[in-house]
C-alpha cells in the first residue's frame, strides 16, 4: 500500500497539472472503481462535469480534490495499485484505465488500477479542528508533515495505548500516514523493537521516534517515495527511489547498515516486520 510520501508525490503532481483546470467530462469503464460512490458511475460523472479543480489535498495516506462549488470533494483511494496519470487526451490508453476525466486544456486525468482495490468517490466536506476534510477522512489524525501536527499531543495519545508500538504507529486515528515500510525504518533508527509496549516508552523516546518518522518520510518524499514495482508512480508515470536507502525493510538476511547483524523478518498483522536483532532487541516477556 502507498504511504504518506508516495501519496504526497501524487498530490504535488495533481496540484501542478490539474488544479485550476475544468473537467469537461468523466468516463467510467469499470464499476469497481466507483463502488464507494454509492450513487453510481453516472451520478459521479454528471456531478464532476463542468467543475473546476481548486485544490489537491492530503491527510496521511488519504488524497482528495476540491472543486469551486465548495460542497463536495473527490476522494481518491489508491488501493494497492492505483495510479493518477496526466496524459494528452489523444495518447493511447494504459491497460487497466478505469476512469478518464477530460480537462478543458486537452489533457486527461486517468485512474489506472491493475488490482481494482482503489477508486473514486464524491463525499461532502466537513470541518474537523478548523480544517475542511471529506467526511470519510474525518476520523484520520494529522500526519507529521502537516504544519498543524501537534507532536506533544501525539506523544500523549501514543503513551495512552497499551499496545505494541508498531501497531500504534499504524493506527491512522493516532498518527496518520505511517505504513509498514516507514514504521520499520523509523523504529530501526531509534533502536526500538516494534513489539515494545507503547505505554512503556518514555516521552523523550517517543519524541525521538516521531522525529525519526518525520525524517524518514521527508527523505523518502525527496526522492519520489518507495517504488518496489511499476505500480507506484507519480502523475507522469515515474518511480521513486527510496528503496535504495532502506535500512531494514525488505532486507531479510542482509547485514544491518549500522552493526552488520543479519536483518530478520517476523510475521506481524498478516504482513511482515523487519528489524535488526542486535540494534532492536525484543522485550522480555513476563
Amino acid at each position: 500500500m502507498p504511504e504518506l510520501p508516495e501519496v504526497e508525490v501524487v498530490r504535488r503532481g495533481l496540484a501542478e497539472h490539474v488544479v485550476g483546470r475544468t473537467i469537461e467530462s468523466v468516463t467510467v469503464t469499470h464499476p469497481r472503481s466507483v463502488r464507494r460512490h454509492l450513487e453510481g458511475a453516472a451520478d459521479l460523472a454528471a456531478r464532476m462535469a463542468g467543475q473546476r479543480v481548486t485544490a489537491a489535498e492530503r491527510r496521511g495516506k488519504y488524497l482528495w480534490l476540491t472543486f469551486d462549488d465548495g460542497d463536495d470533494a473527490l476522494v481518491v483511494h489508491l488501493g494497492m495499485s492505483g495510479q493518477m496519470l496526466v496524459r494528452p487526451a489523444d495518447a493511447p490508453l494504459e491497460k487497466h484505465t478505469h476512469i478518464k476525466a477530460t480537462l478543458h486544456d486537452g489533457t486527461q486525468l486517468r485512474f489506472v488500477d491493475q488490482r481494482t482495490f482503489g477508486g473514486w468517490a464524491l463525499a461532502p466536506l466537513v470541518e474537523v479542528d478548523g480544517t475542511p476534510v471529506p467526511e470519510p477522512v474525518a476520523h484520520i489524525a494529522r500526519d507529521p508533515l502537516d504544519p498543524r501536527f501537534d507532536r506533544e499531543a501525539a506523544v500523549d495519545a501514543i503513551r495512552a495505548k497499551r499496545s505494541e508500538i508498531k501497531r500504534v504507529l499504524l493506527d491512522q486515528s493516532v498518527i496518520s500516514g505511517v505504513g509498514n515500510i516507514y514504521a520499520d525504518e523509523s523504529l530501526w533508527r531509534v533502536r526500538i523493537h516494534g513489539s515494545r509496549l507503547a505505554s512503556g516508552l518514555t516521552k523523550p523516546v517517543l519524541r525521538e521516534l516521531l522525529d525519526a518518522v518525520t525524517a524518514v518520510m521527508g527523505e523518502a518524499l525527496a526522492v519520489g517515495g518507495t517504488s518496489f514495482d511499476a505500480l507506484y508512480v507519480d502523475v507522469n508515470g515515474e518511480s521513486g527511489y527510496f528503496e535504495r536507502a532502506l535500512a531494514v525493510y525488505g532486507r531479510e538476511d542482509e547485514p544491518c547498515r549500522r552493526c552488520g547483524a543479519p536483518v530478520v523478518r517476523e510475521r506481524f498483522m498478516n504482513r511482515s516486520s523487519y528489524s535488526c536483532p542486535r540494534c532492536q532487541p525484543k522485550p522480555r516477556r513476563r
